[in-house]
């Protein structure tokens, strides 16, 4: 029963950024191609290798409705072939035989080098450990979890000014997504640690120390992301 409730709850926050995601690519470059579906499709496969690896190498036992909530609710409602297939049904209905070929051609090759790169990325990165004074320091997950914070900042950044919402909400859903994120990728550095023989209270400080450096990377890593856009858009 957890791991369905995990399911859930995944699956619905992923559904509201696929929404954010492609309603904001499609008000930015407009409706005449797929450019929403295949931006989510990209998004979500370069996810899904990275944190497969993150997530799954490391066979965390307790965590397995974490996994689920991740790998299979959130990324499974991001991510979209029904949309996809529909769409190009479309535009052969439409006449556009060259965009729906170009559309399969572009889905399937852009979204298999993404997985690829997602999955070398994570195996590269997901195991990557230093071991000081304190003890272990897991450097590898809070690079991919930085990662991910980076992609949240540069797509809500890009993308949720375009959704016609009121300022408000989109400051709101910035609020939530990024407290949120913050969370979620402190507790798997948590859990994480504790697998790998930490306990607590007897290692509290170590324990402390991955969380808040995980909490300030990944806060770092949105601020620049953030940045980056806004100063792109003022030289344009």
């Amino acid at each position: 029963m957890g791991q369905l409730f995990a399911v859930a709850f995944g699956g619905a926050c992923g559904a509201v950024l696929r929404f954010m995601v492609s309603t904001g690519v499609y008000h930015w470059l407009g409706r005449g191609f797929p450019y929403g579906t295949l931006a989510v499709n990209v998004i979500g496969s370069l996810l899904l290798g990275l944190l497969t690896e993150a997530l799954v190498l490391n066979r965390i036992a307790f965590a397995l409705d974490y996994r689920a909530a991740i790998l299979v609710g959130f990324i499974g409602a991001f991510t979209t072939f029904s949309t996809f297939s529909l769409e190009t049904v479309y535009l052969l209905q439409q006449g556009h035989l060259s965009k729906a070929l170009l559309n399969v051609a572009v889905s399937v090759a852009i979204c298999l080098l993404a997985i690829w790169l997602g999955l070398l990325c994570g195996k590269a990165l997901a195991s990557k450990t230093l071991v000081g004074s304190s003890g272990l320091f897991p450097c590898g997950i809070i690079i991919v979890n930085a990662f991910g914070a980076l992609l949240i900042s540069v797509v809500t950044s890009l993308l949720l000014p375009k959704v016609p919402i009121a300022i408000e909400q989109q400051l709101a859903l910035i609020i939530i997504m990024g407290f949120a994120y913050l969370g979620l990728s402190g507790l798997y550095v948590l859990l994480y640690l504790l697998e790998h023989g930490y306990s607590y209270p007897a290692q509290a400080l170590a324990m402390s120390l991955g969380f808040v450096s995980n909490t300030a990377a990944c806060a770092l890593v949105m601020w620049l992301g953030w940045w980056v856009v806004k100063a792109c858009e003022h030289w344009r």
